[in-house]
């Protein structure tokens, strides 16, 4: 069996990882803070985000954007510092989570769509798409707390983690951005789908926090591989030198205060087979 090993520890809650410019760049949420870590362990503070981060993302001239959770913003790091980029707040029912930017700049961004933390029943919720100007539109509804989200090589495909739907769902992805012709890429069951990343024989890993461990699925929902992990796994990422290196985001848990108070979160890693492909 495949097994882990911890790259950096003593996180609050590390979420949204994505390998860009030769690092893993990752939201360490209830920290409020973008970090990122090089293969040898090594880590930097990017930039505070007051509302917490969640979903990171590159323009296509090499700005970061950053999804501010509480504020339902799109936030961008320019040279002098962090600016609005998009405002979601209309449009995102509630807080605002990961999401996934194609190679035109364009966002796609999920939110909650209810307060998990109050324990709210879970409803449908919305996917926002950002556009490079700026501005802001509904380009799917009734989503079960949409999460990870990957763009497959050509750009014609997105597929979305529906973390309380349990289940990857594609669209097709037009020119102008919308996304049209719904369906069920894999139903994963009893897995509850948090991050996930794609891998170049068009196959997902997806991180299941309520599982403890990380799961290699195909279209249609046959699994090839679980690797466990210690805790729970909230997201992963392939990448290192040749894109074999798949990066595991975990935590004893969610919840704001025990993750501040705790620090169990982990970038762990493994080494697979198959390279990372697509976006993110």
């Amino acid at each position: 069996m495949r097994t882990l090993k911890v790259l950096l520890d003593g996180l609050a809650f590390p979420e949204g990882p994505r390998w860009h410019d030769g690092k893993l760049f990752f939201s360490d949420m209830h920290a409020h803070q973008v970090r990122a870590v090089d293969m040898t362990g090594k880590s930097e503070v990017i930039c505070e985000v007051p509302t917490r981060p969640s979903g990171l993302g590159w323009l296509p001239d090499g700005r970061m954007l950053v999804v501010s959770m509480r504020d339902r913003k799109l936030l961008r790091l320019d040279r002098d510092g962090l600016k609005e980029h998009g405002d979601l707040s209309k449009l995102a029912p509630f807080d605002c989570n990961d999401m996934v930017v194609d190679k035109e700049g364009r966002a796609y961004v999920g939110n909650f769509g209810f307060d998990l933390h109050a324990n709210e029943t879970p409803r449908g919720t919305t996917l926002v798409m950002v556009a490079p100007d700026g501005s802001a539109r509904i380009v799917a509804e009734e989503l079960m707390f949409p999460n990870g989200a990957v763009i497959t090589p050509d750009g014609k495909t997105l597929i979305v983690g529906e973390s309380f739907g349990r289940r990857l769902t594609a669209f097709d992805v037009g020119a102008d951005g919308a996304l049209k012709n719904r369906r069920v890429w894999a139903d994963l069951g009893k897995s509850v789908p948090d991050g996930i990343c794609l891998d170049a024989e068009n196959a997902i890993w997806v991180a299941c926090p309520t599982a403890s461990e990380v799961i290699r699925v195909k279209q249609n929902g046959e699994v090839t591989e679980r690797i466990k992990v210690e805790t729970d796994a909230f997201a992963c990422m392939l990448g290192g030198p040749d894109g074999r290196t798949l990066f595991v985001a975990t935590a004893a848990n969610s919840d704001p205060e025990k993750c501040r108070a705790d620090r169990t979160g982990r970038i762990e890693m493994t080494q697979v087979e198959v390279p990372r492909a697509g976006l993110p």
